[in-house]
């Protein structure tokens, strides 16, 4: 089995490529190829016994995609965006990164099919929760319709339509990963409106101060970054009929005010953690949260075997465990 990784220099990518390369395979086939590709060339998994391409490659260009099916690689990750902050303040780059190559990608796969040689790779798609926009209900359910307040929210919208479109005309086998906001991300923060999410965790846990720019009481919705990479790799090997025409789904997380965060790090780390995050209220930051999904109820997702943590204790635990060596410094 090829697979290829569109964005596997990010956080995510760079954390499927990994286990991608320790697991056996996906859906019984062996994994024998890795081609990862991303605006900067991304890092070769360790202790990966088959080959790995290595691309360094602007998505845009239509020349970049067709490349990169050329192979007709099996199994497609499609990662590549822009956050959320960022596509909002640049409106055209935004759309040709998160939407433009997204369709371009499309393309060039249904150019590298024909009558005799059909090529139908399983595509998974990271979509998010920025597709559904205000007023919300208490609870979002998988019937919940898809109105962006965002340019974000409505690029990842578009692009679902088009996963939903290309597998309907047997173009592509499609799946769409809406994710919960991820964290606790590692690394230094990014320019996601979402960031502090992660932030006041993360620097805490290693003694550093953190800005909080919104009230104790926003709620939102989570997930690990290990919870991400198993959405991804579920997706990559699940039957799809069990789809029908909807490609898109909601993944399950979970609901915490920053209350609740505050909480879980004053049980796992205690008050000197919590004493480090500072309270900066910023009206921009503000007016985006505003408009954001807080609650979900993702039955469709968890009854076709998706899964994430319940506490968001288990989400700074993970954070421990993966990041900083499975103990608090």
């Amino acid at each position: 089995m090829h697979v290829l990784i569109i964005g596997a220099a990010g956080m995510v990518g760079q954390k499927l490529t990994n286990r991608l390369a320790h697991l056996a395979g996906l859906s019984g086939r062996e994994i024998t190829q890795l081609t990862l590709a991303d605006v900067v060339a991304p890092a070769a998994p360790e202790g990966f016994g088959g080959a790995v391409t290595l691309r360094a490659a602007d998505i845009t260009a239509p020349e970049t995609a067709l490349s990169l099916v050329a192979e007709r690689p099996d199994v497609i990750f499609h990662l590549a965006a822009i956050v959320s902050g960022e596509a909002e303040e640049k409106f055209d780059k935004g759309y040709a990164i998160n939407l433009a190559a997204f369709q371009t990608l499309l393309e060039a796969i249904r150019a590298q099919s024909t009558p005799n040689a059909p090529y139908v790779p399983r595509l998974v798609f990271t979509s998010s929760i920025a597709v559904f926009g205000a007023p919300f209900p208490d609870i979002i359910d998988d019937e919940f319709h898809s109105t962006p307040l965002t340019s974000y929210g409505t690029q990842k919208a578009i692009c679902e339509l088009l996963v939903n479109d290309y597998s309907r005309k047997g173009f592509v086998d499609g799946v769409g990963i809406r994710l919960p906001t991820v964290c606790i991300r590692p690394g230094k923060p990014n320019l996601a409106a979402s960031g502090f999410f992660s932030n006041i965790m993360r620097e805490p846990l290693i003694g550093l101060e953190a800005v909080l720019p919104v009230s104790k009481d926003v709620v939102h919705w989570h997930a690990s970054p290990r919870s991400a990479v198993g959405f991804l790799i579920h997706a990559a090997q699940m039957d799809t009929r069990q789809l029908g025409a909807r490609r898109s789904m909601s993944m399950p997380g979970l609901a915490a005010s920053v209350g609740d965060q505050i909480s879980a790090l004053d049980r796992v780390a205690g008050a000197s953690a919590v004493k480090l995050i500072k309270s900066v209220p910023d009206e921009k930051i503000i007016q985006i949260v505003q408009g954001w999904p807080r609650t979900f109820a993702p039955q469709r997702a968890i009854s076709l075997g998706f899964q994430s943590e319940k506490t968001f204790d288990e989400i700074i635990q993970v954070h421990i465990e993966d990041e900083l060596g499975g103990t608090l410094p």
